[in-house]
């Protein structure tokens, strides 16, 4: 079976982005790069304060309520839906419930041929990429960088501490059938 989804999953700043669009560049056949940034961008303002389901707190750290929890798993099972329709997709997560969030994605992408792609960066390299970013809050990528992989299992890893998003890719798409 060919490779339908390709899922990475990493802390913020962690280079899931541009290793999606490195690896856009390097397959054969067009893929579509998907992530929870894409669904918070979708999201109306009113979900993103703390009483309606997402929060970011002063530190850097998020949490989920119901209401962002709703939307976001009609946001999974679409991604699904179009990976049926022929879609080749690339998701770009963040697995904030390390296997729990591991495990509703592999229910919604359960008929389907994922690759299961762990993107690791140092905490203090993935900080410093926060910081020349300037679009989050500092203390998000140190405190997502070791949590969104407890429990996950992957098909294969990378590492973005020394690595640059174009090797990063190479190695993930090796692994594409």
């Amino acid at each position: 079976m060919t490779t339908q989804v390709i899922v990475l999953n990493g802390g913020s700043s962690s280079g899931k982005s541009g290793i999606a669009r490195c690896l856009q560049a390097v397959l054969p056949d067009p893929w579509l790069a998907l992530g929870v940034d894409t669904l918070i961008q979708a999201m109306p303002a009113s979900p993103r304060t703390p009483a309606a389901g997402l929060e970011i707190a002063a530190d850097g750290e998020v949490a989920v309520g119901p209401e962002f929890r709703a939307l976001e798993a009609a946001w999974i099972e679409g991604v699904a839906a179009m990976a049926r329709a022929g879609a080749r997709i690339i998701v770009d997560e963040v697995f904030l419930g390390g296997a729990f969030s591991q495990r509703r994605w592999e229910k919604a992408l359960d008929t389907l041929e994922v690759l299961w792609v762990g993107v690791r960066c140092e905490p203090a390299i993935a900080a410093g990429r926060e910081i020349a970013r300037g679009d989050r809050v500092i203390g998000m990528a140190a405190s997502q960088a070791k949590i969104v992989h407890q429990g996950v299992v992957y098909d294969l890893q990378v590492d973005t501490t020394r690595t640059e998003s174009l090797e990063c890719a190479r190695t993930i798409a090796a692994h594409v059938r």
